[in-house]
């Protein structure tokens, strides 16, 4: 028989906790934190294919590199006018009144020192020459025009200069014609005859005088004040510095000459 009494309720379980596995889980979780890994070396990778090295850090400029500049140039500028003055163009005053009127005391002349590399010497020139030995006069070079040339024989009569011509006292004399000098102004200054001082008279006008060859006769166009080659004779080519072409002082007779 049963007696029925109040029931107790039934007590309850524990909940259950699932088990963890430890294997699978762990291997998994590795895994996911691999990943992260992984993405990171990969773009490592990406990254590093695209980098390029730094660039250099330029050094800053020597404080005195404009210094040396210049003075580089400021030698190159003196070597390159030394190479010109000397083998092409040279400058040079006038400082006797022996070639007035054509040149005036003080006036500036250019040469060119070329010009007889390429042709002869030909009447009429202006020349720039050396001091020859037979002139007392203190100037390093002087300028005179040439008037006589190599082979020649140059005589003068009537303040006229003859070229080639028979002497004074020979019958042919009167067949000769004077020389043309279209460079001499009209007026006394351009007769041309014996210097006053006759020191060297083999060489001094009337003549006749012969010009040896390689040699030139030079006269100044102011005839009655030039100490030329009629006191110091004919000169050697080997002493002519070149051909005056132009006058660059003052600027108001600028031009050719």
């Amino acid at each position: 028989m049963t007696i029925d009494g109040p029931q107790r309720p039934p007590a309850e379980s524990p909940a259950a906790v699932p088990e963890v596995v430890p294997g699978p889980a762990t291997a998994e979780t590795a895994t996911a934190t691999a990943e992260p890994t992984t993405a990171t070396a990969e773009t490592a990778t990406a990254t590093g294919g695209t980098r390029r090295p730094p660039a250099r850090t330029r050094k800053p400029p020597h404080p005195n590199r404009w210094i040396i500049e210049w003075v580089i140039l400021l030698v190159i500028a003196v070597g390159f006018a030394f190479i010109f003055r000397t083998f092409v163009v040279q400058t040079f005053s006038i400082p006797s009144p022996s070639m007035a009127p054509t040149l005036q005391v003080g006036d500036r002349i250019v040469v060119n020192k070329l010009s007889y590399d390429l042709h002869g010497v030909h009447r009429g020139d202006i020349v720039v020459f050396k001091r020859p030995p037979l002139e007392d006069q203190n100037y390093a070079d002087l300028v005179k025009r040439v008037i006589g040339l190599p082979g020649e024989t140059i005589s003068s009569n009537d303040g006229k200069v003859y070229i080639n011509c028979a002497p004074l006292d020979h019958p042919d004399f009167a067949n000769c014609a004077p020389l043309d000098e279209p460079w001499l102004p009209p007026g006394p200054q351009s007769y041309t005859g014996a210097l006053p001082v006759d020191v060297n008279p083999e060489f001094n006008l009337p003549g006749p005088v012969h010009i040896p060859e390689g040699e030139y006769f030079v006269m100044g166009d102011n005839r009655t004040d030039s100490q030329d080659s009629r006191w110091f004779g004919p000169i050697p080519k080997s002493l002519i510095v070149g051909r005056a072409f132009i006058r660059v002082w003052p600027f108001s007779r600028i031009g050719g000459i």
